[in-house]
């Protein structure tokens, strides 16, 4: 497909509504198991039904229009439908029982004072709450079922044709804290990454994606959603919250569907591996997945080999297994490992790492040395700078800030220009993020924010919390490391709070302590200060899946007896 001859969305999603309305773009497996198969057709009623509503509430170009829906066809509809009317669809999560109420409201009040959407889409049950919550800001709030009854859409007009350069969309951040972030993609810059994955990934028409990402989520909106209209690849589209019950579901539905495409954070490898029974798998057959890419968070090695052992004997290949880089600021993929491989995996000491931030290569299993996972080769039309402090490059393998330039990049955080000025340099995006370049791929290894720096080294939580994730006993992906000042010692104090698998046995706990600090005084050199065992889901993660760890890193200092308090 030539996406250069496109101006916006609409106009691929328009060719495959008009082109081929029987065919079947996404199927929704609801809870009964039951699916629901959305047409072209079909969707394309629903658009331009709910345009009409739009129109008729007084939606306008580029007004924003914040979804808050289940993850079906609404969402999709509704979101199509904003874009038809020139407007701009954002979608924000749901509440759900995972999350403090009140905490939740104080959310979307924010995001509505700063953002100043025309309107707010929900369901019927939500509509009042969101009322009561937006007194007085003078958001509308609208649900689904009455913008399709005031639709005057019978001889709908032609779609507002947006300038390629013009906001398509926003995608909120998913942080713990503080006012999220709104970043303003164009048309152009999410066609242009569309077309970047469509060529990185190798997609043709014969594949199928296999998802159960949120439609909130950056990754999960640009490869459950966008991708397969926009491409006419079709999707299989799971609730997270089922998936999270059910993780043997994706599986079931490769199988059934012969789904070739998934993309999931590095958490869910291990949520499959020690979530899925043994017969959850009888009959299953993996062999037509030629692609699971690990991305949206710190890969790890053990996860991919964990979930290759697991998986292995039920057809899936070891080529199968990729990696990727990206962020939202840059719509989506910055890099993936390349077709036909597994990722690529670097085995360097850990002294000259932690010391000099020199990525020394050394065979596999040395004493004294750490594996980090390559996240791919740069997919077209991104280049990758890695700087010191002074914004000067550095040589390869020595870590540095991680900057991105791409033809994808944000046009700015929406309503804030002074986010979009500091996270800007040398006309690149910083991406928060360290790591190094070798041999043309990118290795990340952690947040600049998150980085411990003790005694002189520099030290990334993600191995501090990978050598947790070995420890049975220890909720894998659910032990999270961070640093806080120490003034008696006059540097930062390692701390680590883990959840246990079976909380309340002292000499259990003993038994773990004393392995996890042996383990990581072996692997990384360093000591820990304190260690809190807590009960489950005690932990925060973001919306996305996560570590929060400045969250965390509050609610220890909380604790009784903790360092620095």
């Amino acid at each position: 497909m030539n996406f250069e001859r496109f101006q916006t969305l609409l106009e691929p999603a328009h060719e495959r509504f008009q082109g081929e309305p029987g065919q079947v773009l996404l199927t929704f497996v609801e809870e009964g198991g039951l699916e629901r198969p959305l047409t072209a057709g079909t969707l394309a009623a629903d658009v331009q039904r709910l345009a009409g509503g739009f129109r008729a509430s007084g939606i306008n170009r580029q007004d924003l229009v914040v979804l808050i829906l289940p993850h079906s066809a609404d969402v999709v509809s509704s979101f199509w439908g904003v874009l038809e009317c020139g407007a701009i669809p954002a979608i924000f999560p749901q509440i759900t029982s995972r999350l403090d109420p009140g905490y939740y409201r104080e959310r979307v009040r924010k995001l509505v004072e700063h953002a100043a959407p025309r309107a707010i889409v929900t369901t019927p049950d939500q509509h009042a709450p969101l009322i009561d919550i937006l007194e007085g800001l003078g958001c509308a709030v609208h649900t689904i079922d009455a913008l399709r009854s005031i639709s005057t859409a019978e001889s709908p007009p032609p779609a507002v044709q947006s300038a390629d350069a013009e906001i398509a969309l926003i995608q909120y951040t998913s942080g713990t804290t503080g006012l999220q972030k709104g970043i303003a993609l164009s048309h152009r810059a999410i066609l242009n990454n569309l077309e970047a994955i469509r060529v990185a990934a190798a997609v043709v028409p014969s594949d199928t994606i296999v998802t159960w990402l949120p439609f909130h989520h950056d990754m999960g909106l640009l490869t459950g959603c966008l991708l397969p209209i926009v491409l006419g690849i079709p999707a299989v589209v799971i609730s997270p919250l089922h998936w999270v019950r059910d993780p043997a579901l994706l599986l079931r539905k490769v199988h059934e569907h012969r789904g070739t495409l998934t993309w999931m954070p590095n958490f869910a490898f291990n949520l499959s591996v020690r979530g899925i029974r043994g017969r959850d798998l009888e009959g299953i057959d993996l062999s037509c997945w030629r692609r699971l890419y690990n991305a949206s968070e710190p890969v790890r090695l053990a996860s991919l080999q964990g979930f290759q052992k697991r998986f292995g004997p039920f057809g899936l290949k070891p080529s199968a297994l990729g990696a990727g880089y990206g962020l939202a600021e840059i719509t989506g993929a910055v890099s993936l490992t390349p077709i036909g491989s597994p990722p690529r995996v670097e085995w360097i000491r850990v002294r000259e790492f932690q010391e000099e931030g020199l990525a020394v290569p050394c065979q596999a299993g040395t004493p004294g040395s750490i594996p980090i996972v390559s996240s791919g080769a740069l997919v077209p039309g991104a280049q990758v700078s890695i700087v010191d402090g002074e914004d000067r490059p550095v040589d390869d393998r020595k870590v540095g800030h991680i900057l991105v330039c791409s033809n994808s990049m944000l046009r700015g955080y929406y309503r804030r220009d002074d986010l979009t000025m500091e996270a800007m340099r040398l006309g690149s995006h910083r991406t928060g993020d360290l790591g190094f370049m070798s041999d043309g791929e990118l290795f990340v290894t952690g947040r600049v924010k998150d980085l411990i720096i003790t005694g002189g080294k520099n030290i990334y939580p993600e191995d501090l919390e990978s050598v947790a994730d070995s420890i049975p006993g220890l909720r894998p992906g659910r032990s999270v490391a961070f640093g806080v000042p120490d003034p008696a010692m006059g540097t930062e104090a390692i701390i680590m709070v883990c959840e246990l698998a079976q909380p309340g046995a002292e000499a259990e706990e003993l038994r773990v302590a004393q392995e996890l600090r042996r383990l990581i005084t072996r692997s990384l050199e360093v000591t820990l200060s304190d260690i809190r065992f807590v009960e489950r889901g005690w932990v925060l993660k973001t919306a996305a899946g996560k570590m929060a760890r400045a969250a965390n890193r509050e609610k220890y200092r909380r604790l009784p007896g903790t360092i620095g308090e």
